[in-house]
């Protein structure tokens, strides 16, 4: 997304459809976990199924699921929107209101669905893919202490990947348990395929196992190697392959936030580069502007890669054909750098 809608991301977002214009504060990312809005009950529906998503990442989970069995609007597709800051329309509250069930991050990524699904939505089944951010590490079989044991060697190295951040997509567990929860909906909403769909997810989820055997053995070849990123998107796949993020927090937060970073941050970040400090810059494609610009061109003076990342999904590409992609680039970003 350009430097104009950055600059925007803190703004108010008029509640479409209410008799009154009442507004909602919007900020941008935030590292607290906001409320969510609880689904309306899946029953049984006559006719063909829609399903809303409010973002093409999360409409391309939803369509691997659904297969030809009901049709995918995904509400944000152009790589220029900012969700954070996205205005709905009419139209969108009246998809959103209309669909047979909505698809979203949640986490106060995506709050227009939460405000539709507030007022004019409210009897609309819906997906929250934040909510599941703790079922996506299920998988993980530690013991109480061996999980304390890892807490603290993390806290004595100076970082933690118990930082709860509202990008969940770069999670695969956390979309492939999301592609369950689809399925159960759908299932509920159409009986007669819960079957088809309940399949769908599981091919879903072993395809995504795919992703996180690309982190596992990130994390087993270059365990806590150091990286920085222009601003925390990419959060999770960083912290899955065990990895250090070195950049300065005020840098990563202004960023993410449309600010300009302070003077001091943007050095100690150019430093991370011209000392070689760290072997990799995650870079967000779609919030580029002079500062994080000068940042890649730091890094790419100083030999170190630069591995793109994206909010939105590149068109042609499904959901596991993006993710693998970002992890590989990831994977083979780090083999180049001792």
């Amino acid at each position: 997304m350009s430097s104009t809608h950055r600059s925007s991301r803190v703004k108010l977002i008029a509640l479409v459809g209410l008799t009154c214009a009442a507004t909602l504060a919007m900020s941008a990312c935030s590292s607290s976990e906001p409320a969510s809005t609880e689904s309306a009950p899946a029953n049984p529906v006559d006719g063909p199924i829609t399903i809303v998503a409010s973002t093409n990442v999360w409409g391309s989970v939803a369509e691997a699921v659904a297969g030809n069995l009901a049709t995918v609007k995904s509400i944000i597709a152009d790589p220029s929107a900012d969700p954070h800051s996205y205005e709905a329309s009419p139209a969108d509250a009246a998809a959103v209101a209309e669909a047979s069930l909505v698809v979203y991050n949640g986490g106060g990524y995506d709050q227009f669905i939460e405000d539709i699904l507030g007022s004019e939505g409210k009897n609309v089944p819906s997906v929250d893919a934040f909510t599941l951010l703790d079922a996506g590490h299920d998988h993980e079989s530690e013991s109480t202490a061996e999980t304390t044991a890892e807490t603290t060697a993390e806290e004595d190295h100076g970082h933690s990947h118990s930082e709860v951040n509202e990008h969940v997509w770069y999670n695969a567990e956390v979309a492939a348990h999301t592609a369950e929860e689809i399925a159960d909906k759908l299932g509920q909403l159409d009986p007669d395929n819960a079957a088809q769909y309940t399949a769908n997810a599981e091919t879903f989820h072993e395809q995504a196992h795919g992703i996180t055997d690309v982190t596992a053995k990130i994390a087993a070849d270059h365990p806590d190697a150091p990286v920085a990123q222009t601003e925390p998107i990419a959060h999770y796949l960083i912290e899955e392959s065990d990895l250090d993020d070195r950049t300065p927090e005020d840098f990563k937060d202004s960023i993410e936030e449309g600010n300009d970073p302070s003077p001091a941050s943007i050095a100690a970040t150019r430093d991370l580069f011209t000392s070689k400090s760290v072997r990799a810059l995650v870079y967000n494609t779609q919030t580029e502007d002079a500062v994080t610009q000068d940042i890649r061109a730091t890094s790419e003076a100083a030999g170190i890669p630069v591995v793109e990342v994206t909010e939105t999904l590149p068109a042609g590409m499904t959901y596991i054909e993006w993710q693998t992609k970002a992890a590989t680039d990831l994977q083979a970003a780090l083999a180049t750098t001792p």
